[in-house]
């Protein structure tokens, strides 16, 4: 039998080495700024151009207020993460919007417009964030705009993949988020 005080003396080291195994299994952050969004000049049509040179499946756009919180969560708890940002970055060109911004950019169509008429007067955000994908075109592609904050990573994930696979050809993104938990 050994002896209780040897093994109480194991205990720190057993601790110890748990929450070292338990902190490198969680996910890498990574500032969203620079690891999820694309550095943009503003150009949608450059953006369409990189979208066929690399053959990603769209463009993602995240119109975004200054003052949401549930933006500010989605980049805290969502858009930092490792797995995340690899996997959009490599599928989709990803811009910000601000929908309230007066900045003005350069529209799918080679027009010039303000941050706030490109989102309300072309794609009708009023609630943010809204997060919507335009293909190689410039055309949105049917059933990828989604308002409000994700539940999660895994959520987020899922929205990605039914871009990706093209899901939205056959099914809602609603759908496909039951048709994974089966």
């Amino acid at each position: 039998m050994k002896h209780p005080v040897r093994n109480l003396r194991s205990a720190p080291f057993l601790l110890i080495l748990l929450l070292v195994v338990s902190l490198s299994l969680q996910a890498e952050t990574r500032d969203p700024l620079t690891h999820f969004f694309h550095q943009s000049f503003g150009d949608l049509s450059e953006e369409l151009e990189t979208v066929k040179d690399e053959n990603k499946a769209g463009v993602l756009i995240m119109f975004e207020a200054e003052d949401c919180p549930f933006c500010a969560r989605m980049k805290k708890t969502i858009l930092n993460q490792s797995q995340v940002q690899d996997y959009f970055r490599e599928h989709f060109q990803i811009i910000k919007i601000d929908m309230e911004g007066d900045v003005e950019i350069t529209d799918f169509n080679g027009d010039t417009v303000s941050m706030k008429s490109f989102s309300y007067d072309q794609h009708r955000v009023r609630a943010t964030p809204v997060f919507a994908v335009f293909d190689s075109d410039g055309q949105l592609i049917k059933g990828s705009r989604y308002t409000g904050a994700m539940t999660g990573v895994d959520e987020f994930m899922l929205y990605g993949q039914y871009i990706v696979d093209k899901h939205y050809e056959k099914q809602s993104f609603t759908r496909y988020k039951r048709s994974q938990k089966d």
